[in-house]
């Protein structure tokens, strides 16, 4: 029972941190990554489709993304999703290959980037600590209703603890990474 507890918050928090990197994914740095257009949706034929079932993204130089539609017909649809996205790209097209050239970062879109980071962060640890609250919960129902005892109960909320501080430590090892990413320049 214990071990079932413990193996639930732990997959609460690694989802947590998956959720976390995909979130720093989509925060743009200098450099050119296909992730970055992970969360734009094309109109294809009246549905919502990810970009990458539509086109094949690669990354031309450093600072460069090409995209090779499927579908000639799809190209003017690709390029105004990309403008529409929150991401500041404006794509070139080049017959049937679209050029996604990144802008170099200023000063001030790196600390609003960071602080966007920051909040990911927070919300992570915010989603990590739930999942320990939600443990040491049904730890008390158990002791409450007699399946345990009050020792087996201290023991499962050391452990949650542990697990709690290390997924914590792998969040903030996260952002200082992000962080040092944004402000390379």
């Amino acid at each position: 029972m214990l071990e079932d507890i413990r193996k639930e918050a732990d997959s609460r928090m690694k989802n947590s941190l998956e959720a976390l990197g995909t979130n720093f994914n989509k925060i743009r740095t200098g450099r050119a990554h296909p992730s970055l257009l992970d969360g734009i949706k094309v109109s294809y034929y009246g549905a919502d489709t990810p970009l990458s079932q539509v086109a094949n993204v690669n990354v031309e130089d450093a600072r460069t993304l090409s995209l090779t539609a499927w579908d000639r017909s799809m190209i003017p649809d690709i390029e105004r999703a990309i403008m529409k996205s929150d991401l500041g790209l404006n794509p070139a097209t080049a017959g049937e290959v679209i050029r996604i050239p990144m802008p170099a970062l200023t000063e001030e879109t790196r600390k609003g980037y960071i602080k966007q980071a920051r909040s990911e962060a927070e919300a992570a640890r915010v989603s990590v600590r739930n999942a320990r609250r939600d443990a040491m919960g049904m730890l008390k129902e158990l002791v409450k209703d007699k399946e345990i005892g009050e020792d087996d109960e201290r023991r499962g909320q050391d452990q949650i603890q542990k697990l709690t501080d290390s997924f914590v430590a792998r969040v903030d090892e996260m952002l200082t990474a992000k962080e040092a990413d944004l402000l390379e320049i």
